[in-house]
């Protein structure tokens, strides 16, 4: 008797870890599958801490479609595009992003017919159109919209939601885009898409890209791209 009392404290302490790590697993997976189909990573957290019990909220919250996030505004209409090739850019106000504005306006400029610089952001960031982010988000778009239609070219914005890749590869499909551009990595918080987008977009997209790297640090060219043709 005094054997299996010193075995069963054992075995329970075993089958607690155990079970701490299937739920803490189970919510670890989940909320990492939200963030890649374009959700907060503040899910993360949540998810974590509800294990499996989140599985079913978060299979009905998931949004399955990229989207715009917002209209585009009547002020962006701008002129109609000419007949030169339309561009996208994946933009989130990074080095790596204004260098890919700078590498598309150095390669076409006046030539291109249509530039359009579109940010993604989480679904759940568009909950609130006036929140933070979003403004945030045009506020970066509308500052790099004025430099192109500087330089001459006919420029539009989009803040667009989903997973970051598939609604850059996606949106240029629909917009019939001739070509696709997008910064090597991003910053801070974007990392996890802009860095992760050219891997994306290269190997999915049906339009061609340009992966615009960073940019010299003696601010000489306008740094490595590489072309992926489709």
């Amino acid at each position: 008797m005094r054997t299996v009392g010193v075995i069963w404290p054992g075995m329970n302490t075993a089958l607690v870890v155990v079970v701490i790590v299937l739920w803490a697993g189970t919510g670890l997976v989940t909320g990492l599958w939200m963030i890649r189909r374009g959700h907060d990573p503040f899910w993360m957290a949540v998810a974590v801490a509800l294990g499996p019990l989140f599985v079913p909220s978060a299979l009905e919250r998931a949004e399955r479609r990229p989207r715009r996030a917002a209209p585009l505004p009547e002020a962006d209409a701008g002129p109609e595009p000419s007949h030169g090739p339309w561009v996208l850019v994946g933009f989130d106000g990074s080095p790596e992003a204004e260098q890919a504005v700078t590498t598309a306006l150095r390669l076409l400029g006046p030539r291109a017919g249509l530039l359009v610089v579109a940010e993604v952001v989480s679904y759940d960031t568009t909950a609130d159109e006036a929140d933070g982010p979003m403004e945030a988000a045009r506020d970066r778009l509308d500052e790099a919209t004025a430099r192109i239609r500087d330089a001459g070219v006919v420029a539009r914005s989009e803040v667009l939601a989903g997973p970051p890749g598939e609604t850059l590869r996606r949106f240029a499909v629909a917009q019939g885009m001739d070509l696709l551009v997008v910064g090597r990595r991003g910053r801070g918080r974007s990392l996890r898409w802009l860095g992760g987008v050219s891997t994306e977009v290269v190997g999915r997209s049906s339009v061609p890209v340009l992966v615009v790297g960073s940019a010299p640090a003696d601010g000489s060219g306008a740094g490595s791209a590489v072309r992926e043709e489709r």
